[in-house]
């Protein structure tokens, strides 16, 4: 790495700036597709434009694929049916949940590893019935699922950069031409037709000019496990939130998880809420070892800043169909609403080839928390992974360009539901 260019003694360490010098930086890989951020939207993003033929790089910055599914404890896989016995996510959502319990061979209730429940596993009459009152869902164990997630993501052929460091982009003319990393082997360019924001924070979406929009309301939350007396349970920490994203009705502090800072703070004050909740179980079980076991290894905010669409979701728009559906989605919270998720909350405005999965995309505090979750961050990545391959193909990677019908039928091929 080139050093910093000297400005005098002293004085450079006052100054509120320093010039760093020119650096050329080299091009170490040439993708069709770029996704950036391996949570759970990203690992579907990479996996369906990988299986449309795309050559796909997969930029991760921990050691490990998830995101807050594994690496944070969020063992929850919500719903994939409306709460009323209808399922509306399938293609690729579907998988991933089986995904996650596939190896569990019975359940294991105090560590919360609870699989698919039975009714969604048969097809009889009496099956049906039970899923009106049983939502189709699951309870994993996020150390199998990492590896599982892992797997999925190489034999699929994507390429995989695990501790690296996106840092911004590059291009012009209404396009991203390279994600600039930086790892192991130094700084360097990633050249790619087309890029998929799956950061759960639109950093890309910023780095590229996109409008966004961020949040300061998010509160201390970190789950673990603990061992004690040779029982697995989980501890669910978090101080209350609002569903609607506000400070009212939620317990501060507050976070913003755009700033380097707060990110920082948010993880320590989150650690002494752990180490606080220990010493009440300990208090609780004096004659016993508690040990905890696997704290959350990342920030566990929930909604932080997403990217400004040409159409943003929001409550308004539960039980409405759109022309630009690209999946369906229940309300983990709630039976009843379906959201139909339009194309355009997706794409970028100001770019022609950024797209946005997970929970970065286009929707308003109404309806983040509901588009926040697994299942419709998988929704979201299958779309936007397989549009980004279909545009390559077919339009130079201009995702405004590609017509509608064609991404609906592959969809549609794919198992994805998008008819209420």
């Amino acid at each position: 790495m080139e050093p910093a260019v000297p400005v005098g003694g002293d004085r450079q360490m006052m100054s509120d700036h320093i010039e760093e010098a020119p650096r050329r930086i080299p091009v170490s890989g040439v993708y069709d597709v770029v996704v950036v951020g391996g949570g759970i939207a990203g690992v579907a993003a990479a996996v369906s434009a990988a299986r449309n033929a795309a050559r796909v790089c997969l930029i991760e910055r921990y050691c490990a694929l998830g995101g807050l599914a594994t690496l944070g404890n969020v063992i929850m896989w919500l719903p994939l049916c409306d709460g009323r016995g209808r399922q509306v996510i399938a293609g690729l959502g579907e998988e991933l949940l089986k995904l996650s319990v596939a190896d569990l061979k019975h359940d294991i209730p105090t560590a919360r590893f609870l699989n698919v429940p039975a009714c969604w596993r048969a097809q009889s009459q009496e099956c049906l019935e039970a899923r009106k009152q049983t939502r189709y869902r699951a309870d994993f164990n996020p150390a199998a699922y990492l590896l599982a997630l892992e797997k999925l993501v190489v034999d699929a052929g994507v390429k995989l950069l695990y501790d690296t460091r996106y840092c911004a982009v590059a291009g012009g003319d209404g396009r991203v031409t390279h994600a600039i990393v930086e790892n192991k082997s130094g700084r360097s360019a990633l050249a790619c037709r087309t890029v998929v924001d799956a950061t759960g924070d639109a950093d890309v979406c910023v780095h590229a000019g996109e409008e966004t929009v961020s949040l300061d309301t998010n509160v201390l939350a970190g789950w673990f496990f603990t061992l004690t007396d040779n029982r697995l349970a989980l501890q669910i920490t978090s101080h209350a939130y609002s569903p609607v994203a506000a400070k009212q009705g939620a317990v501060g502090p507050f976070f913003r998880g755009d700033s380097a800072d707060q990110v920082t703070e948010h993880i320590l004050q989150t650690r002494a809420m752990i180490r606080k909740r220990l010493e009440v179980l300990r208090a609780e079980n004096p004659a016993i070892d508690v040990q905890p076991l696997m704290p959350a290894t990342m920030a566990c905010l929930r909604m932080t800043r997403r990217l400004v669409g040409r159409t943003t979701i929001g409550e308004r728009h539960q039980q409405e169909s759109c022309a630009d559906a690209i999946g369906l989605t229940g309300d983990w919270r709630d039976a009843g609403p379906i959201y139909s998720i339009p194309f355009d909350a997706l794409r970028g405005v100001r770019n022609l080839n950024l797209i946005a999965a997970g929970r970065c995309i286009s929707v308003d505090n109404t309806a983040w928390d509901v588009l926040r979750a697994i299942p419709p961050c998988v929704v979201t990545g299958e779309a936007a992974g397989t549009a980004a391959a279909l545009a390559v193909r077919k339009t130079n990677g201009d995702l405004h360009a590609l017509d509608y019908g064609v991404l609906r039928d592959q969809l549609r091929r794919q198992g994805v539901l998008l008819d209420r």
